[in-house]
């Protein structure tokens, strides 16, 4: 098992990103009776060298804060007791703002993040929030000092406002190198997770995670959550995790 990535669960929105209500309900109730779901701190403790977890062990955790989830996937993790981590990018909880300028697959109405109150809100009902940057830029494109500063600026502002510590980053799209795992570190972050496209080491700053996306059934989540889907993934035996993602509609974004 491994740590699975959703995005938005939203019903009017036809892309990848956003699972279907009805499907990620699904996904929780298959969850709930197969496996064990953990808080992310304390799956980061479980994981072994190659960033899996031990069998029958998962954790839920969503990139980018979509305020859909308020509406769609606080229900269902509550009625399956399932706990979860929601990524911030922290910008969006400033009074300024944020627009959605990062969708590769927007759809005709305007995307809106979470509030500060939905948050709390969501925080109070035992749902986990940590950093998904500070504006989801491609930190790989910062110089080094942009990249800290853009991370701790991320990390400050949600710990005053969630009033605890933040030691977890998911990467905006995934995307990361040398330089970005060691600004993780000077900011001071314990792990950081990413999203492989293909084989890359794991580690405490590169913590890989399995993509779910729209028309992602039970059965590719079966798929997707099994420890050889990930060792695939990372490792030379690449080549099956790609035949196992052709086999399963959806995409790692």
């Amino acid at each position: 098992m491994t740590v699975l990535c959703y995005h938005s669960v939203q019903p009017d929105w036809s892309s990848p990103l956003a699972m279907d209500p009805a499907g990620f309900a699904a996904h929780c109730e298959w969850l709930s009776k197969r496996k064990r779901v953990l808080p992310l701190s304390e799956a980061v403790n479980r994981l072994d060298g190659s960033g899996r977890l031990p069998r029958g062990m998962t954790a839920l955790t969503f990139d980018d804060g979509f305020e859909a989830l308020y509406d769609h996937a606080t229900a269902p993790l509550r009625r399956y007791g399932l706990p979860a981590t929601v990524f911030l990018v922290a910008q969006t909880l400033t009074s300024a703002g944020q627009t959605v300028d990062w969708v590769d697959t927007p759809p005709d109405h305007q995307l809106t993040t979470l509030s500060q109150e939905q948050v709390l809100d969501m925080q109070a009902s035992g749902v986990d929030f940590q950093s998904h940057s500070y504006a989801h830029l491609d930190l790989t494109s910062l110089s080094f000092d942009s990249c800290v500063q853009d991370l701790r600026a991320s990390k400050d502002l949600l710990e005053s406002i969630l009033g605890r510590t933040v030691p977890f980053l998911a990467y905006p799209r995934g995307l990361h190198d040398e330089g970005v795992r060691a600004a993780a570190a000077r900011a001071g972050y314990s792990h950081a997770f990413t999203l492989p496209e293909g084989p890359e080491e794991p580690g405490p700053y590169s913590v890989p995670r399995v993509g779910l996306y729209r028309g992602n059934s039970v059965a590719g989540l079966r798929v997707k959550s099994a420890r050889r889907y990930l060792g695939a993934r990372t490792s030379g035996a690449y080549q099956l995790g790609q035949q196992l993602r052709r086999a399963v509609p959806g995409r790692t974004t």
